[in-house]
């Protein structure tokens, strides 16, 4: 996908981005200070402790979070999907490496303005402390997902995420059937989730099998009964954990 200049009405994240409450004049407010970044797969976006003169919005595709220990093992700590925030106003630097997982769009705008317009436009303040909120439950949850959940139980939950998300933007409902086209690689699975490779293959095999998903090509995914999958998840209906 590619931008050069969208209108802020025209975006596809309007409806979940950080802009999502503003009115007409603080849309043109924004409008003043953004511009698109396009990054190819495996580009990095910013490394961490570089400066960051900029925060953005995912637009399409996906990045990653990663972290590096001082021995050069590396960590995966986040995904950012479409709609996400990238960058913290106030912070001069970035905490962690972000690397486009596949072809990356990026809505961004320059830090000192867009610090300004917090302050003068509420919604935008508002709407940022709801995003962060929503990181910090998504993390919590995270937490449960490495430290407690079988390797079936984490393969069911990131594709019930991504599938999640991919209806939010699309202002459908997840229930039901549903499809969605898988954006990591199972490698990529396997660093985020903590397993091996083939641990990875051999799940995602044993839920194809057992029909709670069907696979068409590498990433097109087909869930014949989205409840079902929730269940494989370990989480309930409502996408809250069982307990």
């Amino acid at each position: 996908m590619k931008f050069t200049h969208v209108q802020c009405g025209d975006c596809p994240i309007r409806h979940r981005a950080v802009c999502a409450r503003c009115d007409e004049d603080e849309l043109s407010r924004l409008e003043e200070t953004k511009y698109y970044r396009s990054f190819e797969a495996g580009q990095t976006v910013v490394w961490s402790g570089d400066r960051m003169d900029f925060v953005a919005s995912v637009v399409s595709g996906i990045a990653t979070l990663t972290q590096t220990m001082e021995d050069g093992r590396r960590q995966m700590v986040g995904l950012l999907l479409p709609s996400d925030f990238v960058g913290r106003p106030g912070r001069e630097t970035a905490p962690y490496d972000v690397v486009a997982t596949t072809d990356l769009v990026m809505c961004c705008f320059r830090k000192k303005p867009f610090e300004d317009i917090m302050v003068t436009t509420p919604h935008v303040g508002q709407r940022l402390l709801e995003m962060t909120l929503d990181e910090l439950d998504a993390a919590r949850e995270w937490m449960l997902l490495l430290g407690r959940k079988t390797a079936r139980e984490k393969i069911a939950s990131l594709i019930a995420i991504i599938a999640r998300r991919d209806a939010s933007l699309k202002m459908a409902k997840s229930e039901g059937r549903v499809v969605v086209d898988l954006p990591l690689t199972r490698e990529a699975m396997s660093e985020y989730l903590g397993l091996t490779l083939e641990t990875v293959s051999r799940q995602i095999s044993a839920l194809r099998k057992d029909g709670i998903i069907e696979i068409e090509g590498k990433r097109h995914i087909i869930i014949p009964d989205f409840d079902l999958l929730v269940e494989e998840a370990g989480d309930d209906s409502d996408g809250g954990f069982l307990v």
